[in-house]
């Protein structure tokens, strides 16, 4: 299967070399070629329109030139006729007559002379130089069929080449289906995946009239333990063993998660929407997530971090591929070239290399984040501390309990189930905490919709109490009651700090912790 591949992976490479580039290289010279021509189709056709202005142009000129001689003529000939006009005013006036017949006959002769240019271009542009123009493009036409059509052989040469190796390959794969041997690999199957349990013998009988101390039979299939708890049903599971056919829980039953964690994912499903500031810049948030709440800063940093993993695995897991794939053309060279495949690896390690530094810097973003997030920080490690001393007290009955006679581990919910501890033990824990103290008032500017998940709503001109000052990210934490509290822009509120209570905020948030 793998020399069938290749004998593939030759013909794509040959296609892309012999074909794919050659044609990609005279389509950008046939497309420079149809520019041309077009050029030239255009300049024709405005020298003709040209041509054909200046015939109209002389037209009107002599139109207008015979107009003015008619009247001229006109003029004279009422000029003669009265008596009453001097003689030097009827020579003016047959002169002025002369004159414009003069001009008139000029126009005529321009007029005939432009004509015949224009015919004469005309006859040339239609039956000459739009002719040799389609010419050329229908010989350039013609010269891209005859080149698909070269293409489309070699293609066929590329593909008959392989024919052979393709046909051993085939042959190759119809004897190795034909040798596989179903009984033989069932056997396997069967000696690698055995379970080694034994039958049970058979049940004794038990006589209840006689008063005597009646013991459980140890070829049972309940529990032959003795120790002193009550049998389970015939049927049931045995801490000792896991009989098959009986059917299991692959999964134990999910604990159910507290109100404020589904409350959290409906607040998040919520559509986000930007900080003033980001809105006053215009466009998305930045790269760092600063315009957003800390806690949701978190998640998003969070986010990406995990997000960039995944991506750095599928360019390693790409990579790995490749350096197999170079392998095999290094010991198989007739199926393709080892070399070809280099500089796909250096990309990658490119890529991963790029894609470790954004993760250095996005964990960077995070943990500074997290350095201002104490409260939430150390839930974590109190958790963490009631499961180790659960794991503590029962992880030796818990590995006694699982660990059957013949070595193998069973599957048993219960004892799974008791390790853990659930959830809402821990919210009531953190229940009691001690809330923040307050550090002065702030009076809300504008109207702000605490619409992201540990934001608050807060209205204009409400007075409020300041628990968490701004510390360089754009958000300023707040109180209404004991009941509300959250985030809200610094640009919205005006702050007024207590001195004392300013100074001695950090030392309170400790003893709180």
């Amino acid at each position: 299967m793998n020399d069938y591949a290749g004998q593939h992976e030759v013909i794509s490479e040959n296609m892309t070399s012999l074909i794919t580039a050659e044609l990609t290289r005279y389509v950008q010279e046939l497309k420079q070629e149809r520019k041309s021509h077009f050029h030239d189709g255009r300049k024709a056709q405005q020298h003709i329109e040209t041509c054909w202005k200046q015939l109209e142009a002389s037209k009107r000129r002599f139109e207008r030139d015979c107009k003015e001689a008619d009247r001229a003529q006109q003029y004279f000939e009422k000029m003669d006729a009265d008596i009453n006009v001097t003689k030097a005013d009827v020579e003016k006036a047959r002169q002025q007559a002369q004159l414009r017949h003069q001009m008139a006959e000029d126009s005529k002769a321009e007029y005939s002379s432009t004509l015949q240019k224009f015919n004469s271009e005309q006859h040339e542009h239609y039956y000459t130089h739009i002719p040799n123009i389609f010419q050329k493009i229908q010989e350039m036409e013609e010269r891209r069929i005859v080149r698909i059509g070269e293409s489309m052989k070699t293609f066929a040469e590329v593909d008959r080449q392989v024919i052979p190796i393709i046909g051993k390959c085939l042959d190759e794969i119809t004897k190795a289906a034909e040798s596989v041997d179903h009984k033989n690999d069932s056997q396997m199957v069967i000696e690698a995946f055995k379970s080694g349990f034994e039958p049970p013998g058979d049940v004794d009988f038990e006589d209840f009239t006689q008063p005597m101390k009646r013991t459980v039979s140890e070829s049972s299939l309940s529990n032959s333990r003795g120790d002193g708890k009550s049998e389970p049903k015939f049927g049931s599971k045995s801490k000792g063993k896991l009989w098959p056919f009986i059917k299991k829980n692959k999964s134990p039953k999910q604990q159910k998660e507290p109100l404020s964690h589904r409350f959290n994912e409906f607040m998040t499903s919520k559509p986000k929407i930007h900080c003033f500031r980001s809105l006053k810049r215009g466009g998305a948030g930045p790269e760092d997530f600063s315009n957003l709440p800390p806690e949701q800063r978190r998640k998003k940093l969070q986010q990406k971090v995990d997000e960039l993993n995944r991506d750095i695995q599928k360019e390693m897991d790409s990579r790995d591929a490749l350096t197999k794939m170079k392998d095999v053309y290094i010991k198989n060279p007739q199926m393709g070239d080892a070399a070809s495949v280099d500089h796909r690896l250096a990309e990658l390690g490119q890529n991963i290399e790029k894609l470790r530094l954004e993760v250095q810097k996005f964990e960077g973003w995070l943990a500074e984040v997290e350095g201002r997030l104490p409260a939430r920080s150390e839930q974590p490690r109190r958790q963490s501390g009631v499961y180790e001393a659960q794991n503590a007290s029962g992880v030796n009955s818990c590995a006694q309990d699982r660990e059957s006679p013949d070595g193998s581990y069973t599957e048993e919910q219960s004892q799974e189930t008791e390790m853990k501890v659930p959830a809402t033990d821990f919210d009531d824990e953190f229940d009691d905490e001690e809330p923040l103290p307050t550090i002065g008032t702030c009076k809300a500017l504008y109207t702000f919709e605490g619409q992201n998940e540990g934001t608050i709503s807060v209205a204009e001109g409400e007075m409020l109490y300041v628990i968490e000052e701004d510390k360089g990210d754009g958000w300023t934490r707040i109180r209404r009651n004991e009941d509300e509290e959250g985030y809200v822009p610094t640009s919205y509120v005006e702050v007024y700090l207590d001195k004392n209570a300013k100074d001695v905020h950090k030392p309170l948030q400790k003893i709180s912790e």
